[in-house]
C-alpha cells in the first residue's frame, strides 16, 4: 500500500496544527507509518503460511489460524492509521471551505470589501469545533484499536504454543506461531506509540480548552486607584484635612475658624 499520498494531504494540517498537533504528526509518520511500511508488513508476511499444527486432520489448520487470528494485525493497523489521520483532513477541508467563501465574497463585493474571515486558518468559531471534535475522534479511535488489539490477542501476545480444540480437528491440537517474540515485540511497540499519540492528543485537547477559556474569560485587570484628598492650611503653616482639627502648641485651630487655602495632594 502506497503511505505517499496521506503524507501529501496531511502535511497541510501543520499549518493549523498547535504545538502539540505537530509532534503528533511527526510520531504519526516517523513511529507508525514508516515501521508499518518498512517492517511491519514483512514481519507478518509469512503468518498464514508459516502457521503450522501437529495434525494432518483437513481444515484442521485454516480453522485454528482463524481462531487465534480473526482479525491480522497489520490489517488491523492499516485501519487504524486512516481511521486515526481521516479527522485531520477534516480540518484541511474546512479552513478550503472558508478561503472558497471569501474568495467569493470578495469577487462580489470588491477587494476592499470588510473580509468574512480575518485569518482562514485561525481557530475561531465553526473551525474550532471542527479542529476540536477531529481531537476527540482521533483519541476514540486510539482508544478503541488500543483494547480490541488486547481483545483479541490476550495480554500475553503471540505465545510459543497454542491449543486449538475447534471443529473440524480430532482433539486438543498443538498450533506453532511463526517468530512469536519477533511479533510480540512489534506488537508491544505498536501499543506504546499509540498510547504515546493518545496522550499528546489529550494534552492538545485541555490546551486548546484552556486557551479558549482564557480568551472568553479574560482577568479582571484592576485600574489603580488614586485617592486625592485635600488638605487645608493655615496661616501659622499648619496642614490638616479639610473637616477636622489639629492641636499644635496647645491651641487648636479648626478648619472653619481662619482664612484657609486648599492644597490637593494625589
Amino acid at each position: 500500500m502506497n503511505w505517499l499520498f496521506l503524507q501529501g494531504l496531511l502535511s497541510g494540517v501543520n499549518k493549523y496544527s498547535t504545538a502539540f498537533g505537530r509532534v503528533w504528526l511527526s510520531v504519526v509518520f516517523v513511529f507508525r507509518v514508516l515501521v508499518f511500511v518498512v517492517a511491519a508488513e514483512k514481519v507478518w508476511g509469512d503468518e498464514q503460511k508459516e502457521f503450522a499444527c501437529n495434525t494432518a486432520q483437513p481444515g484442521c489448520h485454516n480453522v485454528c489460524y482463524d481462531y487465534f487470528f480473526p482479525v491480522s494485525p497489520v490489517r488491523l493497523w492499516a485501519l487504524q492509521l486512516i481511521f486515526v489521520t481521516c479527522p485531520s483532513l477534516l480540518v484541511v477541508l474546512h479552513v478550503a471551505y472558508r478561503k472558497e467563501r471569501e474568495r467569493k465574497h470578495c469577487r462580489k463585493y470588491g477587494e476592499d470589501c470588510p473580509h468574512l474571515y480575518p485569518d482562514t486558518g485561525k481557530k475561531r468559531g465553526g473551525l474550532w469545533w471542527t479542529y476540536f471534535l477531529s481531537l476527540l475522534f482521533k483519541l476514540a479511535v486510539d482508544a478503541t484499536f488500543v483494547y480490541l488489539i488486547f481483545y483479541i490477542y490476550g495480554v500475553n501476545f503471540f505465545p510459543l504454543l497454542v491449543k486449538c480444540t475447534e471443529d473440524p480437528c480430532p482433539n486438543e491440537v498443538d498450533c506453532f506461531i511463526s517468530r512469536p517474540r519477533e511479533k510480540r515485540i512489534f506488537t508491544l511497540f505498536m501499543v506504546v506509540i499509540s498510547l504515546f499519540c493518545m496522550l499528546l492528543t489529550l494534552s492538545e485537547i485541555f490546551y486548546l480548552v484552556g486557551k479558549r477559556c482564557r480568551e472568553q474569560f479574560p482577568a479582571k485587570r484592576r485600574a489603580p486607584q488614586h485617592t486625592m484628598k485635600t488638605f487645608l492650611v493655615g496661616k501659622d503653616n499648619s496642614v490638616f484635612s479639610e473637616g477636622h482639627s489639629l492641636k499644635m502648641a496647645d491651641q487648636t485651630v479648626k478648619s472653619d475658624a481662619s482664612p484657609m487655602k486648599s492644597m490637593p495632594i494625589a
